[in-house]
C-alpha cells in the first residue's frame, strides 16, 4: 500500500496539517541582483518585504565566522551561538563577548564541517545542560557527533560525546547537524547524505540514504543521554540502526514542530532543484535519491522517476525556484501578527527569508524578504521578545571569513 499522503485518509492528513501537495505559484521575473554593498547592516535599516510589510533590521553582533546555531537562555538577556571553526560564543545584553566559551582549534572544519548546531535541554533552567553537534574525525574519515555539556557561568563543564553517527565519509560531504527537542522531550537530529562525490554522477554514497544500516541521510530520534527510545520505528529490526526515525533525506537542515498539530516538519535542499518541505511520520521513506526533481551538479537528472515511487512520501511543498533552506521555525508570536503560526524559512543560497502561508492546510508561497542584504541566512529563531533573529554569512565556504552577523527583525 502506498504510504504517501495521497493514499492517507483526509482525517490523517488534516492531523498533519496538510491536505495536498503544492508547488510555488508562478512569479514575475526576479529583480536584478543587488550589489553586496547595496544595504550594509552597520546600523538599523528599514526594508519592505515583497508583500509590502515594512520591517527594521537591527545588527546585534558582527564579525562572526559562519555562525550556524542560536539559542536563548532562560534569563531572556543571554544568547549562545556557534561558529563553524569551533567556537561557542555568548551574547549578553546585545553585546558579543570577545572570548569564546568554547574553542576547538583542532576541529575538522573543512568545507561544511566544524561546529554545527546547539540546543538546550528541556530542563536547562535547572540542570544547565546543552548539546552541540560537530564534525568528528576518526579512522574511517569524518562523521557527525553530538556532545553534551553543562554551562557553568561562562565555561562548559562535563563535555562528553553522547552520540557518534555511523555516517563516515570524506571531508566534503554535508553533515546536517540540525537538532531539536520535541514535545516528547526526545532529541531529533538531522544527518546529511555525506556525498563527497557530489560533483559527479556516482550515486553510491548518496544511495546510503536508503540503507537502514547507516545513519546517512536520516532523521534520528534519541534520548537526552544519546540512547535509543524503546518506541523508535526500527528498534526490532536487527539490520537497521535503532536511532532512525525517518530516512531517504538529502540535506535536512530545517526541523520544526507545528505549534497546533505537533507534527515534525523538515526542510531540506536538493542539488540543482528539489528543495522541499516534508511532514515526517515515524518509519517513513522520503525518497532521496530515488525520487528527486533536482539534477546532479553535472546537469543530469538525479532520478528517472523524479516525482513519485510507491512506498515513498511526497513532499508537502517544493520550491521553484529553489531557496536552499538552512533552517525553519513556526512563528508563534504576535509582534508580526500576519505571520502567526506560519513557517519562516532561512534561505542560504537564495539569500532571502521566506514566510510561508498555510491555506486550508496546504503550503503555498508566502512573503519573501531581506534579499537586499545579499547575505546567506543560516539560522532563524524566535526570541523571547517575539521578534525574529537571524544568523548570516557572506559565502558558504572559507573558514577564515568574519563577515557573519546576528540580526534582529522588528516590525516598523
Amino acid at each position: 500500500m502506498n504510504r504517501s499522503c495521497r493514499s492517507l485518509t483526509s482525517v490523517f492528513c488534516a492531523a498533519l496539517g496538510i491536505v495536498g501537495v503544492a508547488q510555488e505559484r508562478p512569479r514575475p521575473p526576479a529583480p536584478p541582483a543587488v550589489p553586496l554593498t547595496a544595504v550594509p547592516v552597520e546600523k538599523p535599516v528599514v526594508l519592505t518585504t515583497e508583500a509590502g510589510v515594512r520591517v527594521r533590521v537591527v545588527p546585534i553582533a558582527r564579525g562572526l565566522s559562519h555562525p550556524d546555531g542560536l539559542v536563548f537562555l532562560p534569563d531572556n538577556r543571554t544568547m549562545l551561538l556557534t561558529e563553524r571553526p569551533g567556537r561557542l560564543r555568548i551574547v549578553r545584553d546585545e553585546v558579543l563577548d570577545p572570548n569564546p566559551i568554547l574553542e576547538l582549534p583542532k576541529l575538522n572544519n573543512v568545507s561544511l564541517g566544524g561546529l554545527q548546531d546547539l540546543v538546550l535541554h528541556p530542563d536547562f533552567a535547572t540542570n544547565h545542560v546543552l548539546y552541540l553537534s560537530y564534525s568528528k574525525e576518526g579512522d574511517r574519515g569524518v562523521t557527525l557527533a553530538v556532545a553534551r555539556a553543562r554551562l557553568d557561568g561562562t565555561r562548559l563543564a562535563d563535555v562528553k560525546d553522547i552520540f557518534v553517527a555511523d555516517a563516515w565519509a570524506g571531508e566534503v560531504g554535508t553533515y546536517g547537524g540540525r537538532m531539536i527537542f520535541g514535545p516528547d522531550r526526545l532529541l531529533y537530529l538531522a544527518v546529511g547524505d555525506r556525498d563527497d562525490l557530489v560533483s559527479t554522477d556516482d550515486p553510491h554514497i548518496r544511495m546510503e540514504a536508503q540503507n537502514l544500516a547507516t545513519h546517512i541521510g536520516k532523521i534520528l530520534r534519541l534520548r537526552d543521554d544519546g540512547s535509543v527510545p524503546a518506541d523508535n520505528p526500527f528498534v526490532t529490526e536487527p539490520k537497521a540502526k535503532a536511532e532512525i526515525y525517518t530516512y531517504g533525506h538529502r540535506n535536512p537542515y530545517g526541523l520544526a514542530f507545528h505549534p497546533q498539530t505537533g507534527a515534525l516538519w523538515e526542510a531540506e535542499f536538493g542539488p540543482r532543484g528539489g528543495d522541499e518541505i516534508n511532514v515526517l511520520v515515524a518509519g517513513h521513506n522520503y525518497g532521496w535519491p530515488l525520487v528527486s526533481t533536482g539534477r546532479n551538479y553535472t546537469g543530469t537528472p538525479v532520478s528517472d522517476q523524479p516525482w513519485f515511487r510507491p512506498g515513498m512520501e511526497m513532499p508537502v511543498f517544493q520550491w521553484n525556484p529553489v531557496i536552499n533552506p538552512a533552517n525553519m521555525i513556526f512563528y508563534t508570536g504576535r509582534k508580526f501578527a500576519k505571520w502567526t503560526n506560519s513557517p519562516i524559512v532561512a534561505g542560504a543560497g537564495s539569500k532571502k527569508v521566506v514566510q510561508m502561508t498555510l491555506t486550508r492546510g496546504m503550503v503555498v508561497s508566502g512573503d519573501s524578504m531581506l534579499h537586499e542584504l545579499n547575505v546567506r541566512f543560516r539560522d532563524v529563531r524566535q526570541g523571547p521578545d517575539e521578534l525574529l533573529y537571524f544568523l548570516t554569512e557572506g559565502r558558504s565556504r572559507g573558514n577564515n571569513d568574519t563577515d557573519g552577523m546576528l540580526l534582529r527583525l522588528e516590525p516598523e
